[in-house]
């Protein structure tokens, strides 16, 4: 497993939930929810210079894509693509990943409700959420198999 933090993202139309690893790659962890918008992307530069300030080696961001139960990618597919070649651009030299992150927010979300949030409660962390699996998944992914998860994003 490479050592150092990964940071999570789950890009949706209104928000942005972002998550981070521990160093050694073993456990996914909320950190926030950014608007999506003007302003979004250097949020996340943002964000992984604080963790760089920390003494903090971010080795990688991982972006879920969404893909249909069959695989396929629609159009929400093609705007976290868009979103990641953006990101990429931005947050270069850190390499950007892309994951498959089908029914992560479905997930998310049953879990939320599990816990007992609801409403305006489950919304305001759905998408920290939803990034915290993309990223677990990820991290999993690579401890089982030992290869970086997903495909490398080229900056647009």
């Amino acid at each position: 497993m490479r050592a150092g933090v990964r940071i999570g993202i789950d890009p949706g139309d209104a928000r942005i939930g972002v998550a981070r690893s521990d160093p050694s790659g073993f456990l996914a962890t909320p950190v926030e929810t950014v608007r999506r918008g003007k302003g979004d992307l250097a949020r996340i530069g943002r964000i992984l210079a604080a963790e760089e300030d920390e003494g903090a080696t971010v080795l990688e961001v991982v972006v879920g894509l969404p893909r249909s139960l069959s695989g396929r990618e629609g159009p929400a597919a093609a705007k976290v693509r868009e979103f990641a070649g953006r990101l990429a651009a931005r947050v270069a030299p850190v390499p950007v990943r892309l994951v498959d992150e089908r029914m992560t927010t479905v997930s998310a979300e049953a879990m939320l409700r599990d816990q007992g949030r609801t409403g305006g409660k489950r919304r305001a962390v759905v998408d920290q959420a939803a990034a915290v699996l993309i990223l677990q998944h990820a991290l999993d992914t690579e401890r089982a198999t030992g290869a970086a998860p997903g495909e490398i994003v080229e900056e647009t």
